[in-house]
């Protein structure tokens, strides 16, 4: 499903102008892009938790060259599935 299609299904289930739908959506996202950013976890209950994993530093290879080198440690954004929300999706 892509943003346009949500919008408009969210707008069919609400009521709501695709224009309200397509604000609220933006808003959400830019949320919790700068809650998650920041630090700070966002958990929605039953759907699931956004928060900042760090990645450790580690050995590779450049893909073309062979040679080694450094990958250094790096923040990650993750999502967990909240309990309602696995429990919804499996079969």
């Amino acid at each position: 499903m892509t943003k346009r299609e949500l919008i408009d299904s969210l707008s069919k289930d609400l009521k709501k102008s695709k224009r309200e739908v397509e604000e609220f959506i933006d808003a959400f996202v830019k949320t919790v892009f700068d809650k998650v950013q920041s630090g700070e976890k966002v958990a929605v209950t039953g759907f699931g938790t956004f928060d900042l994993g760090k990645r450790a530093a580690r050995n590779g290879r450049d893909p073309q060259t062979g040679a080694k080198i450094r990958i250094p440690e790096m923040a990650m954004p993750r999502f967990r599935a909240g309990k309602g929300f696995k429990e919804t999706v499996r079969r």
